[in-house]
This record gives structure tokens, C-alpha cells and sequence, in this order.
């Protein structure tokens, strides 16, 4: 045992945790959940991946490190015309899917062939938002945000994983010295509250389709990739069966999808945590340790974000999703022959499209693969 383990864990957990609990927060204010059923919401996802990580990593000896689907969050957070038991309907029904992927190998196959620039132009149109309405909110608060958006770009160039964090910490304590904030509430243990689920159409084509194909292409695959780079060799299935089975048990008490992590996978995988690969799976409880700290204070941690400036919520959630964005728009645009597919997928996500009441990331993922589809048939 070293010291770097539980360092490197609990860095890892703080800054998956600070640095995207603002974009949980807007997912769950864009499907009208009340800040009980937010909490609850919070400590299960946090429970769920408490244990995905204790189990996984104990079982296989492996640094597997878990994370709720950011991507997927700003999917929900971006959509319209969708009420919380719909969401838990959707989380149901992206829970199955998962567990049926892991199960059975040709469905993560089939997911793998799914082009990587139509999937990344996806994705790219559910982030745009948050990028642009983080910088929508600089008339409403110049004096706030102009300085916080000014330290997250000079922060990210020496610690890019803790620039979204600073920004947060930071601004939260500006905005309670400038006396944006009223002030902080009465701590409190968090409760879990059953949210009955809805199933609709609408909400399975335009909601849970689009969540397991934008967790499955840019978290389960990409955590996969962690791991392969670090010198592992994992088993797909059994890992994404398991995150699958706890999304589906933490999902009636709001809980969004829950999968393999990439970014706090990479901090925990890297030789700095131990030059034996085989000693780093004591990252995976510390950093389960951690995530049940914040499932018992979830509550209260929802409570003070309740309180901040709606202007430095927005701020903290497009700043978390940038470098996320710029990714996924340089994977789009890299192979010539299909930028025109991930440009059109792209623009018919990002146009907030509702046909027949199912939302633009369905339509934007139909209409770069029919595009796709006909470049194919020319060339042929």
C-alpha cells in the first residue's frame, strides 16, 4: 500500500463529483424534479457506483473505476417535454439495455460499428448548448463570471482537472462574500425517495435509445480503452452487465445511467498510483469510500447548490462539458469521407428537433447515418 493510492482515488472521485454534479443538477431541472427527488437522485448514483466500484475492482483486480454518464446527463438536461417518472422510465429501460449488452457480445459489437464520427457529431450537438449557455451568462452577472471563466483557463493549463472544480469552489465562495447568497443551509443526511417510472414511446425512442448509445460510444467504450492503455485486458461484458444491473436497481430512486469512467479512470490507472499495474485495483476502494461520503451528504450538497447563482451553475456545467465538446468535435470532423454525415448529425441534434415527439439526438443519429448511408451507396 502507498499513500499515492487513496490520494489518487479520492482526487479522482472529487473531481468527477464537483466538477459534473452542476450538469446532474440541470438534468434533473429539465425533467422537473423537486430538489428531494434531485437528492435522491444524487445519493443513489452515488451508492450505485460505491458498490459498482468495490465489486469490480475487488472481483477482477483491476483499477475498474465507475461514473455517472455525463454525456448522458446533458442529454437529459438539453431535452424538453419530459417529466421525472418519464426519465425513470427511460434510466429502466437504458439499464436493460446495458445488461442485455453485457450479456450478449453482438449487441457491443454492433454498438463498436456505429461510425465514431456520426456518434461523436451526436454528441458534439447535445454539449453545444452548455458551451454556449455558459457564455450567455456573462451579461447576467459580468463581475462573477467574467473572472471565473478568466481562472479556468489559466488553471487548466497547468491542472485541467481541477480547473472545473476551482472554478466551482471558487465561485461559490464569491458569490457568498459578494452576498449573491442568501445563505447556506441546515446540513442534513440524505433519504432516498422511489419516484414511480413512466414508459411512453416518446420517452423510450427519444430518451433511453439515445442515452445507451451516447453512454455506451463515449463512456463504456472509451472506459474500456482506459483500461486496455494501462497494460489490462478486461472482459467487456461482465463490466458493463454489472454497471447495467446497479443502473437498473438505483433507477426507481432517480438514479441516471451509471457506466465505466474514462477521465477518473485515467487518474487512477496511470503508474503514478503504483509502478506494480497489479497493486492499482486498491484504487477502486477509496475511491467507493469516497463516493459514500457524498451519497450520506447528497442532500445537503443539492441543498447549497439550490442556493448558488443560477448564472454559476450554468458557467460550471458548460465549463465541465468543453473539453468533452472539443473532443468529440475533432473525432467528428477527422475522416473526410464522413464529415458531411457528422456535420449533418451534428446540426440535427444541436437544432433541439421534436418530431412525432422524440428528441434531436434520435433524429440527429437517423440522419448522419442516412447521409452515411448514401456516400456508401455512390462509392459502391
Amino acid at each position: 500500500m502507498r499513500i499515492s493510492i487513496p490520494i489518487s482515488a479520492f482526487v479522482a472521485a472529487i473531481v468527477g463529483f464537483g466538477g459534473t454534479l452542476a450538469v446532474v443538477i440541470a438534468a434533473a431541472k429539465a425533467v422537473g424534479a423537486t430538489q428531494v427527488e434531485t437528492a435522491s437522485w444524487v445519493t443513489a448514483l452515488c451508492l450505485a457506483m460505491a458498490i459498482e466500484c468495490l465489486w469490480l475492482s475487488w472481483r477482477t483486480k483491476m483499477p475498474v473505476i465507475t461514473a455517472w454518464s455525463t454525456p448522458g446527463l446533458a442529454l437529459i438536461a438539453a431535452s424538453s417535454g419530459f417529466t421525472v417518472n418519464d426519465a425513470v422510465g427511460a434510466f429502466i429501460v437504458t439499464a436493460i439495455l446495458l445488461i442485455a449488452t453485457g450479456l450478449f457480445k453482438p449487441l457491443t459489437q454492433l454498438i463498436a460499428r456505429i461510425p465514431a464520427s456520426v456518434a461523436s457529431g451526436m454528441l458534439a450537438g447535445i454539449l453545444v448548448s452548455f458551451a454556449t449557455g455558459a457564455v450567455k451568462t456573462i451579461p447576467a452577472d459580468p463581475w462573477l463570471i467574467l473572472p471565473l471563466i478568466g481562472a479556468f483557463f489559466v488553471i487548466r493549463l497547468f491542472n485541467p482537472a481541477l480547473s472545473v472544480l476551482a472554478v466551482l469552489i471558487g465561485g461559490g465562495f464569491a458569490a457568498f462574500l459578494t452576498g449573491r447568497v442568501g445563505g447556506l443551509p441546515t446540513p442534513e443526511l440524505s433519504t432516498l425517495t422511489l419516484i414511480a417510472p413512466h414508459f411512453s414511446t416518446a420517452s423510450i425512442i427519444g430518451l433511453a435509445l439515445p442515452l445507451y448509445l451516447v453512454t455506451m460510444a463515449s463512456q463504456n467504450l472509451s472506459g474500456l480503452a482506459v483500461l486496455r492503455a494501462a497494460g489490462y485486458h478486461p472482459e467487456p461484458g461482465p463490466l458493463i452487465g454489472v454497471t447495467g444491473l446497479f443502473s437498473l436497481l438505483s433507477a426507481p430512486f432517480g438514479a441516471s445511467t451509471t457506466n465505466l469512467a474514462a477521465i477518473s479512470a485515467a487518474i487512477c490507472t496511470g503508474p503514478d498510483v503504483h509502478p506494480d499495474p497489479a497493486e492499482r485495483w486498491k484504487t477502486g476502494p477509496f475511491y467507493a469510500l469516497a463516493y459514500l461520503i457524498f451519497a450520506i451528504f447528497g442532500a445537503s450538497l443539492v441543498a447549497i447548490f439550490a442556493v448558488l447563482p443560477q448564472s454559476l451553475i450554468v458557467l460550471v456545467a458548460g465549463l465541465a462539458l468543453m473539453a468533452p465538446l472539443a473532443n468529440a468535435l475533432s473525432i467528428a470532423l477527422k475522416e473526410e469521407g464522413e464529415r458531411m454525415a457528422a456535420t449533418v448529425t451534428f446540426a440535427v441534434t444541436a437544432s433541439g428537433l421534436t418530431l412525432f415527439g422524440v428528441g434531436a439526438a434520435f433524429w440527429g443519429l437517423v440522419a448522419g447515418l442516412a447521409v452515411l448511408f448514401l456516400e456508401m451507396l455512390k462509392k459502391k
